[in-house]
């Protein structure tokens, strides 16, 4: 007696898809450890670290050093060094929000920069390099054949 098993195929296609968020930062304010690079590079040198940014988001290279030139005269004007005219910063921020349609207003755009003016800087460099990540999108099927697994044939 001869035993042959068929075996019957079931057909499975999945593929992955890869979504960015729209409308929302994709870090927070003081998200530091999530890329600490960027953090490090802002911490120990903040005007280099800005001119990166800013020629990563496509533009001049030497922006920022206007910042550093309005914090410097108000300072010598007033005796107080501030961040509270820092018209690139603000330019940047409000950029990158509507460029990527993220929420938000001028007004907490420059009440970060105000307060947080290195976290504000790293939350958009963040922003930038993970909206330049490459992705793709692709659909996906699931589909299955329902036929017996297994078929036992008995020959005599």
């Amino acid at each position: 007696m001869n035993v042959v098993q068929v075996n019957q195929p079931v057909a499975m296609t999945s593929t992955q898809v890869t979504v960015i968020r729209g409308n929302t930062w994709s870090s927070g304010i003081c998200d530091c450890c999530e890329d600490c690079s960027v953090c490090c590079c802002a911490f120990w040198c903040c005007p280099c670290f800005q001119c990166q940014t800013v020629s990563g988001f496509g533009e001049c290279l030497c922006l920022p050093l206007i910042d550093l030139l309005c914090i410097a005269c108000t300072g010598y004007l007033t005796g107080v060094y501030t961040c509270a005219c820092v018209p690139i910063s603000m330019a940047m921020r409000t950029g990158i929000r509507q460029r990527y349609k993220i929420q938000g207003s001028i007004w907490d755009d420059w009440c970060k920069l105000c307060w947080c003016y290195c976290c504000s800087w790293c939350q958009v460099a963040r922003e930038i390099k993970k909206r330049k990540q490459p992705f793709s999108i692709v659909t996906a099927q699931t589909t299955t054949i329902q036929t017996p697994q297994t078929t036992t044939i008995q020959m005599t």
